[in-house]
């Protein structure tokens, strides 16, 4: 009797998987300060993908990033986000700046 595999090998994958659904990177604003008070931003500047990549806050973009209101912000930024959560906008323009929500490239769905 050899070793039997686990049922939930044994079966077929099943279930519905969005190929629509956007995968954001999360950012709170509390990191984007953290990365500024090191001297990794620049005050001031223009907060995109690229600049929080370069600076790095996140790894890799994915669909998009995502900001969210976590943390304290203190700099005037200009963000330019795929998305933003009510308190991280409110947070950045009382600091100030502004959110520019951008649209993300949508994923075309896989054949």
């Amino acid at each position: 009797e050899g070793g039997q595999m686990p049922i939930h090998m044994r079966l077929p994958k099943r279930g519905f998987k969005n190929l629509f659904r956007l995968d954001y990177n999360t950012v709170n604003i509390g990191r984007v300060q953290t990365a500024i008070d090191a001297g990794k931003l620049d005050k001031g500047a223009k907060v995109d993908a690229a600049a929080l990549i370069a600076a790095g806050v996140i790894r890799r973009a994915k669909d998009g990033v995502r900001l969210l209101g976590q943390g304290e912000l203190k700099a005037k930024l200009d963000f330019v986000v795929a998305g933003c959560s009510a308190g991280a906008k409110e947070a950045v323009e009382k600091a100030g700046g502004t959110v520019t929500v951008v649209e993300p490239k949508a994923k075309a769905a896989a054949e």
